[in-house]
């Protein structure tokens, strides 16, 4: 099961703060360049401090953040009127820059190494791309995006705190790179699961 499953209860917390912010005049697609640009800030700076340090503690925080900043762009353009072609377009590759620029840092950090960190960047983003392919946008598979927020900030908490992983962590990017592709065969076959029904008389 993934955590997205308990997104609507997420969704109900923010519903009176985005309906302040449509009341102000914030739209959907500031939210979503600002959550973009915010990941790849704090990824640069991740990435500056050549390994791990105590900047890390910032990832879980921001991670969460950034959770609710998607559900608010996204209640902003179906229940305020707001959506736009060039809001999808946003949206989808706002997440996919935003996962490479937070888990590119992970390649700095042992035992992991720039090899395992960059296939499970990469498989991240084809995850996503699987789940937009089909007729209806797919969130299914053991890996999506919340569960990867989770992870990937129960990490960061980690380093910020312990300063250091152990070596025996060293097998986790393969099992998420492994998640990952479970994750993209499951949305693609939901996906052409979904066509033929749609093609159904």
């Amino acid at each position: 099961m993934s955590l997205y499953a308990l997104k609507p209860r997420f969704q109900a917390l923010l519903r009176p703060l985005v309906g302040r912010l449509a009341a102000s005049g914030v739209t959907a697609n500031q939210v979503t360049v600002g959550a973009a640009l915010g990941s790849v800030a704090l990824g640069g700076l991740l990435v500056a401090q050549g390994g791990p340090s105590a900047w890390f503690l910032l990832l879980p925080l921001w991670l969460l953040l950034r959770m609710a900043l998607n559900a608010v762009d996204g209640m902003l353009a179906r229940e305020h009127g707001q959506k736009s072609r060039l809001g999808g377009y946003l949206n989808e590759l706002g997440d996919v820059v935003s996962d490479a620029a937070l888990i590119a840092p992970f390649a700095l950090v042992p035992p992991f190494g720039p090899g395992w960190v960059g296939a499970v960047a990469v498989l991240s983003v084809v995850s996503e791309f699987a789940g937009v392919l089909g007729p209806a946008r797919r969130y299914d598979g053991p890996l999506g995006k919340s569960d990867r927020a989770l992870v990937f900030g129960a990490l960061g908490l980690w380093v910020g705190i312990a300063g250091a992983l152990p070596g025996w962590t060293a097998w986790l990017m393969p099992l998420l790179a492994l998640l990952l592709v479970a994750t993209t065969a499951k949305r693609v076959a939901g996906g052409l699961a979904d066509a033929v029904r749609a093609d159904l008389p």
